[in-house]
C-alpha cells in the first residue's frame, strides 16, 4: 500500500485540526466528532482505533465512518507528499498534456550517432524513440505504459563551458523512461540513474531497463508509477557507484523493501556507472553486473554464527561489596547490562546506589550520577559518611539532637576523600536540570566518551522522566523510551547503568518485578533487578535491617526471593552482611595511601662543572 496507519497520524491530525482528545489502551477517543460536532457529557461518541485507523461516530444520526485516508480527504490533512499524490488528497497539480503518438518517434541521424559513441546500437536508439530537436539536443521522451509521452528530458552532446548538460521539459509528470518498452511478462526491473544507463542495459539484452526522471535524490514520480511498479516481483538497482554508495538503493528500499536487489560494488571494476562498463569492458560485464546482483539485506538480520561467542559468566562484572550478592551474581554487576534497584520510599535505594558508585571507584572505574531528588551538596554529604566508615566521623556539638551530638567526617579524612573523589566520580548538576531527557542520555553519552565514565546511576527513574503534563499513556511510552536509550548505551559503549526505581502502591500482584512504577519495559530491559526494602519483623527483622532481593537475574538465572537480610549502621550510612563489611577501609583510606614525610634534602650550592 501507498500509506500503511502510524498511531502518530492520529494524534497529529487531532492536534493540527483543534480536537481535545483523551488517549486509552487503543484508541484515541475525541471529545467531539470531527463530522457531526457531537458532544457528549456522560459518553463520547467519535473514537479512532490505534491498531487499525479505523474510525466511526457512534451517533445515530451522523454515522461517520472510515479510516486516516477519509480523514484525510475530508479535512485537507496531509499524509506526506507520495500519499497526497496517489490518493488526491489538496489540490491537483496540473501537468502539460502531450498529443498522443499516432506511430513512434523518429530517430533522426545526429540521435542514433551520438548513441553510438556511447556504445549504444540504432536498433536500440529506435526502439526507446530517441531524437534531437531544431537545436541538435538530443530528446529523451518519456513514454507511460499506454504509450503516452508524460516526460521530455533533453541533453546537449557537446556542451561548452557554463552550457547545461541535462535538462527537462517544465510542467510534466515525472514517470520512468522505458515504461513503454517493458515487457510486463517479465517480473524483474532493473533501475538505472541515468537515460543512457539504461538503454546500456538494454544493450546488453535485459529487456526491463528503466531510468529515473530527476536524478537519485528526486522520487517525485512515485506516485504516479506506484501501481505500475507492482507488477515486479524483483527490482534491481543498477544506480551510480560514488565513493563507495550505490545511488538509488536507499530510497528504492524504503519505498520497496524486500523486493529490492543492488549491482555489487566490486562489480563495477573502476567504472562509474553502467554506460562506463559498456564502454570499457562491454556486455558481458553488464550481465554480469545484473546475474551477480544481491537482494538488500533484511535490516538488523544477524546470522546467529556471526554473533561474538560470550560466555555471560565471564562477562565484566563490578562487585558490590556485599559478599553473600556477589556469590549469588557470580562475581558482581555485569557491564553492558541495566540493574534496577526497586524498593518503596525512604527505605534506602539511593543508599544502596551510592554506596555500589563508592565500590565501583575503589575498583578504579569512573562514574556518573543523577540525582533527582536530592541537591548536589545533599546527594554529597550522604556519600561521604559512606566514604568515611564509622572511624573517621567524629562528634560535634548541636543543641538540636537529644544526644546533643551530630556525626561530621573528620576533616583530614575529607580532604583526603575529595582527593579520591577527584577524576573519578561525576554527578549531573541538578541546580541546572532540565526535564529534556534526551538532553540527560546525551549528557551521559558525553561523559563516557570524554571522561571514560563505566557506571552510572539514574536516582531516580520518576524525576528523570517528570512528565506531568502528559497523560499516563504517553508517560509509559516516554518510559519505554527512555530505558531503550540507556539499554542502546549500555551495549554501544560497554557501560553498567544503575536505575533506581520506586514501587507502586500495591496492585494486588505477587511479582515484586510487576510492582514496580511505570512502564512494564523498565523491568523487561533490565537484566538484574534488585528489591531493597524492610524486612517483617516476623522473619527476624528489627528497624535497623533491610531485605535486599534479587528478583531478576537474566544471565545466570539465580534468584533469591527470600532476600539477605543486610544491617545498616546509622553512623556510616553503610549496609552490610558482615562486620568486615561495615569496617572495611575504602582505597582512599589504606596504608599505602597515607601521607609519608618526604625526606629533607640538603641544597647544595651549584657549580659550574666542565662538560
Amino acid at each position: 500500500m501507498m500509506y500503511e496507519f502510524k498511531v502518530e497520524d492520529a494524534i497529529r491530525f487531532a492536534s493540527e485540526k483543534g480536537f481535545k482528545t483523551r488517549r486509552t489502551y487503543n484508541e484515541l477517543v475525541f471529545q467531539k466528532c470531527p463530522y457531526c460536532g457531537n458532544a457528549s457529557k456522560d459518553k463520547e461518541k467519535f473514537a479512532i482505533n490505534l491498531g487499525t485507523g479505523q474510525f466511526n461516530c457512534f451517533r445515530a444520526s451522523c454515522g461517520a465512518k472510515g479510516n486516516m485516508l477519509t480523514l484525510a480527504k475530508d479535512f485537507d490533512f496531509s499524509l506526506g507528499k507520495d500519499a497526497d499524490v496517489y490518493y488526491g488528497i489538496g489540490p491537483r497539480k496540473h501537468y502539460k498534456v502531450f498529443k498522443k503518438q499516432d506511430k513512434p518517434i523518429e530517430s533522426k541521424d545526429d540521435a542514433v550517432k551520438f548513441l553510438e559513441s556511447r556504445g549504444i546500437s540504432e536498433d536500440v536508439c529506435r526502439k526507446y524513440q530517441i531524437t534531437t530537436d531544431s537545436k541538435g539536443s538530443i530528446v529523451f521522451p518519456f513514454i507511460d505504459s499506454e504509450n503516452q509521452i508524460q516526460f521530455i528530458k533533453y541533453r546537449n552532446p557537446a556542451p561548452k563551458e557554463g552550457q547545461s548538460k541535462e535538462w527537462a521539459e517544465k510542467d510534466c509528470k515525472p514517470i520512468l523512461f522505458g515504461m513503454y518498452q517493458c515487457n510486463a511478462d517479465n517480473r524483474t526491473l532493473i533501475v538505472t540513474e541515468g537515460q543512457i544507463d539504461s538503454l546500456s542495459v538494454s544493450e546488453a539484452g535485459f529487456e526491463n531497463a528503466v531510468s529515473v526522471p530527476n536524478g537519485s535524490q528526486g522520487f517525485s514520480w512515485v506516485p504516479y508509477c506506484w501501481d505500475w511498479m507492482k507488477q515486479f516481483t524483483k527490482i534491481i538497482i543498477f544506480g551510480d557507484h560514488e565513493k563507495g554508495h550505490i545511488t538509488l538503493y536507499d530510497g528504492f528500499s524504503e519505498h520497496w523493501g524486500s523486493k529490492v536487489w543492488h549491482v555489487r560494488a566490486e562489480d563495477y571494476l573502476d567504472c562509474k556507472d553502467a554506460n562506463d562498463i559498456l564502454r570499457k569492458y562491454g556486455a558481458d560485464q553488464i550481465k554480469k553486473c545484473i546475474e551477480n546482483a544481491v537482494r538488500v539485506p533484511v535490516k538488523k538480520a544477524l546470522q546467529l554464527c556471526d554473533v561474538q561467542d560470550l560466555n555471560p559468566y565471564n562477562l565484566e562484572k563490578m562487585e558490590t561489596g556485599i559478599k553473600e550478592l556477589d556469590n549469588l551474581l557470580c562475581g558482581g554487576l555485569p557491564f553492558r547490562q541495566i540493574v534496577l534497584i526497586t524498593g518503596k520510599a525512604g527505605d534506602g535505594k539511593s543508599t544502596l546506589a551510592g554506596q555500589l558508585l563508592l565500590n565501583a571507584i575503589d575498583n578504579d572505574y569512573k562514574v556518573c550520577a543523577y540525582s533527582g531528588e536530592l541537591p548536589n551538596y545533599l546527594f554529597k554529604s550522604w556519600l561521604n559518611y559512606q566514604a568515611a566508615g564509622s572511624k573517621n566521623i567524629e562528634d560535634e556539638f548541636s543543641p538540636w539532637t537529644a544526644s546533643q551530638t551530630v556525626p561530621k567526617v573528620k576533616p583530614n579524612a575529607m580532604e583526603k576523600i575529595n582527593a579520591w573523589y577527584k577524576d573519578r566520580i561525576w554527578i549531573y548538576d541538578n541546580s541546572i536540570c532540565s526535564e529534556d531527557t534526551d538532553s540527560l542520555v546525551s549528557f551521559f553519552e558525553e561523559m563516557i566518551i570524554q571522561y571514560g565514565v563505566r557506571v552510572l546511576l539514574v536516582d531516580n527513574l520518576m524525576t528523570a522522566l517528570d512528565l506531568a503534563e502528559i497523560d499516563s499513556q504517553d508517560k509509559y511510552d516516554g518510559q519505554s523510551k527512555f530505558m531503550k536509550q540507556f539499554t542502546r548505551l549500555a551495549l554501544q559503549y560497554n557501560v553498567l547503568v544503575l536505575m533506581v526505581a520506586h514501587k507502586r502502591k500495591d496492585n494486588g500482584s505477587t511479582s515484586t518485578n510487576d510492582n514496580v512504577s511505570g512502564s512494564a519495559d523498565i523491568t523487561n530491559l533490565a537484566s538484574i533487578v534488585l528489591s531493597y526494602e524492610r524486612g517483617k519483623e516476623k522473619d527476624g527483622y528489627t528497624e535497623d535491617m533491610r531485605c535486599l532481593k534479587v528478583t531478576k537475574n537474566r544471565l545466570f538465572g539465580k534468584i533469591k526471593t527470600d532476600g539477605i537480610k543486610t544491617q545498616y549502621d546509622e553512623r556510616s550510612k553503610r549496609i552490610y552482611t558482615l562486620e568486615a563489611e561495615r569496617d572495611r577501609s575504602y582505597i582512599w583510606d589504606l596504608p599505602f595511601m597515607q601521607d609519608v614525610e618526604e625526606p629533607e634534602v640538603e641544597i647544595q650550592q651549584e657549580l659550574d662543572l666542565p662538560i
